[in-house]
C-alpha cells in the first residue's frame, strides 16, 4: 500500500490521488478503499481521449521506500494518499509470423467485378486468392470477406468461392476493420494472425493492415494475392508496411506454415493445391 502521508482518510470518505499518464498529471480523488478496476475507471475519466485501450498497460504507484515507480501491489487498495501512473506496454518484440490454423483468420478484401478491367494482374490475384479460400476451407479457418460499396461495383467475382464465410460485408470505409468484423474477431479469442489478401494493396490493404496491427493482431500480407491499379502504388505500400512489421510473404508459404509437418492430416490436399506455382502477378519484375 502507499505509505502513510498527512491527509490519509481515517477510514471513509474519499481519498486524494495524483493520475499521471505520458506527460500529464492530474489530482484527483477516489472513494477509500478503492481498489484496480476503480483506479482504471478514474485514469479513463481524465484521459480517455488519449488512452488506446487496445494496447496493453500495467498500472504503477509511486513507493517512497525506493523513490520510484513499483507495479501495482496485487490485492492493493487506496487507504491513503498516493501516486499512481498509467504505462501502455511498449516492449520490442521481434514478429516471429508463426501461423497455426487455430488463431488465424483470413480477410478477403473487396475482390470485385468492377475491379477486373482496372487492377494489375488482376486474374492472377482471383486465382491466388481463390488457393488461399481453398485452403481455409481444408484447414477450417474462418475466412471474413467485404465489398466495397458493392451497390456501384458489383459483388465479389464469381471465381472467388465464398462457401462457408464467416462473414461476406458491404463497406464504404477503406479499412476491413468494422463494428461487425470486430465483433466476429471477438468470438474468436483465439486469434492472434490475420491473412490479408485482396485490392486495392495501398488503400484498402494498407488501411486494414494498419488498424489490425494497432489492435494488437498480427498481420500477413500475401504478396501475389494483392495488387493496385498502379504497380508503383502496390510495390510501394508493400514496401512500407514491411517496415511496419507487417510480414510481406507469398501464397505457397502461407499454406505450407499452416500445415507444417508432412504428417498434417491435410498436407496431401494443401499439397494438391500448390502443385502448379502461383503466377508471379508482375512481382518479380520488380524485385
Amino acid at each position: 500500500m502507499a505509505a502513510a502521508e498527512p491527509g490519509a482518510a481515517p477510514g471513509g470518505g474519499s481519498v486524494p490521488v495524483l493520475f499521471c499518464f505520458s506527460v500529464f498529471a492530474r489530482p484527483s480523488s477516489v472513494p477509500h478503499g478503492a481498489g484496480y478496476e476503480l483506479l482504471i475507471q478514474k485514469f479513463l475519466s481524465l484521459y480517455g481521449d488519449q488512452i488506446d485501450m487496445h494496447r496493453k498497460f500495467v498500472v504503477q504507484l509511486f513507493a517512497e521506500e525506493w523513490s520510484q515507480y513499483i507495479d501495482l501491489p496485487k490485492g492493493f487498495v487506496v487507504n491513503e494518499r498516493c501516486k499512481v501512473r498509467l504505462v501502455p506496454l511498449q516492449i520490442q518484440i521481434t514478429t516471429l509470423g508463426n501461423l497455426t490454423p487455430s488463431s488465424t483468420v483470413f480477410f478477403c478484401c473487396d475482390m470485385q467485378e468492377r475491379f477486373r478491367p482496372a487492377i494489375k494482374y488482376f486474374g492472377d490475384i482471383i486465382s491466388v486468392g481463390q488457393r488461399l479460400l481453398q485452403g481455409a476451407r481444408l484447414l477450417g479457418i474462418p475466412v471474413i470477406v467485404t465489398e466495397q460499396y458493392p451497390k456501384g461495383l458489383g459483388s465479389t467475382v464469381q471465381e472467388i468461392d465464398l462457401t462457408g464465410a464467416k462473414l461476406v460485408l458491404p463497406k464504404t470505409k477503406f479499412s476491413m476493420v468494422l463494428p461487425e468484423v470486430e465483433a466476429a474477431l471477438a468470438e474468436i479469442p483465439s486469434v492472434r494472425s490475420i491473412v490479408l489478401f485482396g485490392v486495392e494493396t495501398h488503400v484498402c490493404i494498407q488501411q486494414t493492415a494498419l488498424e489490425l496491427i494497432g489492435r494488437g493482431l498480427e498481420v500477413h500480407i500475401v504478396a501475389d494475392a494483392t495488387s493496385s491499379r498502379s504497380m508503383m502504388d502496390r510495390m510501394f505500400a508493400l514496401e512500407r508496411l514491411a517496415r511496419t512489421g507487417i510480414i510481406v510473404t507469398t501464397s505457397e508459404a502461407i499454406l505450407l506454415q499452416l500445415v507444417a509437418d508432412k504428417e498434417h492430416p491435410k498436407f496431401k490436399e494443401i499439397q494438391n493445391l500448390i502443385k502448379a506455382s502461383a503466377p508471379e502477378s508482375g512481382l518479380l519484375s520488380k524485385v
